[in-house]
């Protein structure tokens, strides 16, 4: 398949299955931006071959077997994608079957007892595409640029978990962890019934203000990215954080209603992340000796 063709093809999974991160990325200068669209069109298959089996092209030990032999997988846009990806950029295979592991275990592991098991989950399903971004937005990022990538990650897990606890109530699965609800009189019944009560307000806020925390992380060294990474990181960020302001204004009412993002709001976190990139670029540039 030509390359450029599987490219378009990835393009058009982020474009249907996230406008968030399509209109956080695209603004992207190429390559970066096409491989943030391969990226993430893998990590959507992952995702369909656990959560819509019935659609999904691939079976999870489809996806693992052939990402273990790229070299030779064929019969997808996925592969010459992402070889293309390996070639362009320094990443290695370790993220990836890590997001594959994470993915399995919605499988196995479909009630949470543990904080502790949450936040390794959050690791496995979205702090491993931190990873995975990081050669790509960053080119050489060092310890410390990796373990904030990986908090942003995660943060934006909690964010989904936060969000569909009715969605995946309707699957059979609740994140919430036993400890965490117990912290807060929350009984596990009050969410398998689909019940709003202030002890269960109470528990998504203490998960409202793990994932704040995980933000400001994965935001704190933003100024050593590329301009244009630095732009893309931070917008998509504060738009999926712009979530959790839904939840709240919604009454956290998350069984019968998903919260959204407006474009009107959109538009205004937009305006103003560029007008702060702008300021800074003006005054970086002001500082240089004429």
């Amino acid at each position: 398949m030509e390359i450029g063709t599987c490219l378009a093809a990835c393009e058009a999974m982020i474009r249907k299955g996230s406008a968030t991160f399509y209109n956080a990325f695209r603004s992207l200068p190429s390559p970066r931006r096409e491989a943030v669209y391969v990226i993430y069109a893998f990590c959507r298959l992952i995702d369909d071959a656990v959560d819509e089996p019935e659609s999904s092209p691939f079976t999870l030990e489809e996806l693992e077997g052939k990402f273990i032999r790229l070299d030779t997988a064929e019969g997808h846009f996925i592969w010459p994608s992402l070889r293309w990806l390996f070639a362009r950029f320094p990443l290695t295979p370790t993220p990836f079957l890590r997001q594959m592991e994470g993915q399995r275990r919605d499988l196995v592991l479909t009630r949470y007892d543990t904080m502790e098991q949450l936040e390794e989950y959050c690791y496995l399903v979205a702090g491993t595409v931190g990873e995975m971004l990081l050669p790509v937005l960053h080119g050489h990022p060092d310890e410390r640029i990796v373990e904030s990538g990986i908090s942003l990650g995660k943060a934006m897990q909690i964010v989904n978990i936060v969000r569909d606890v009715g969605e995946d109530r309707g699957r059979g699965r609740r994140y919430l962890p036993l400890d965490l609800l117990a912290r807060h009189g929350c009984p596990p019944e009050d969410i398998e019934n689909g019940v709003v009560t202030p002890a269960f307000i109470s528990a998504v806020r203490e998960l409202d203000g793990l994932a704040r925390r995980w933000f400001a992380a994965g935001l704190r060294d933003l100024e050593a990215y590329p301009p244009e990474s630095a732009f893309s990181v931070e917008l998509a960020a504060l738009f999926y954080q712009a979530i959790l302001d839904e939840v709240e204004g919604n009454g956290y009412e998350v069984f019968r209603k998903r919260a959204y993002v407006g474009s009107l709001r959109k538009l205004a976190i937009y305006r103003e992340v560029s007008s702060r990139r702008s300021e800074r670029a003006s005054a970086e540039a002001a500082a240089v000796p004429g």
